[in-house]
């Protein structure tokens, strides 16, 4: 991907009440809010808001990474422990790689907030040319959470053939080894 090329970043909710227009969705907008701060240069989202239900998850993932051609998918809501938190399981299922120390590090970094951080089940995986990372739904745990794991979000995109990334560095520096840094970025 040219430097230049606008870069598409998925923003998935998934809530039973946000879809059904009873809840505001809080979690989406926190999360662009969040990537609008952190990513530099040109960058569009491909927004969607859908319910707690496996089968349209994961078809959506599929959407987001196959069709829509985004290298980076966030979702948020669905990683507790309720009967209707499935979001972790259809990431999982569309999968070919699971990156697990984006989700130990998450929890980590929300147990230093909060006790409760301990039921999160936030995954991480490659589709294709596409990171899928799953947040928490609340924007303080969002922030928390992405401030924690996208220093290696940029490479991770840059490793499995996706677009190249940069950050602000005085928000969120990217961390790219001596040996992968480009000499026109």
């Amino acid at each position: 991907m040219n430097i230049n090329e606008t870069t598409r970043i998925g923003i998935l909710t998934i809530s039973d009440r946000a879809s059904s227009g009873k809840y505001e969705d809080k979690g989406g907008p926190a999360i662009h809010d969040w990537l609008t701060k952190a990513v530099k240069g040109p960058w569009e989202a491909v927004a969607r808001v859908i319910p707690d239900d496996e089968a349209l998850i994961e078809a959506t993932l599929c959407e987001l990474s196959d069709r829509e051609a985004c290298c980076l998918i966030v979702t948020t809501g669905g990683t507790g422990p309720a009967l209707r938190d499935v979001t972790p399981e259809a990431t999982e299922k569309v999968c070919s790689k699971m990156l697990p120390g984006f989700g130990e590090l998450m929890r980590s970094a929300s147990l230093a907030s909060v006790p409760t951080a301990i039921l999160s089940r936030q995954v991480a995986g490659i589709r294709g040319r596409s990171l899928i990372i799953n947040l928490p739904g609340k924007p303080a745990a969002i922030a928390e959470c992405l401030q924690a794991v996208f220093p290696a979000v940029p490479y991770c995109i840059e490793l499995i053939g996706g677009a190249y990334i940069e950050t602000h560095p005085d928000f969120c520096p990217a961390f790219r080894p001596a040996s992968a840094k480009r000499e026109n970025a």
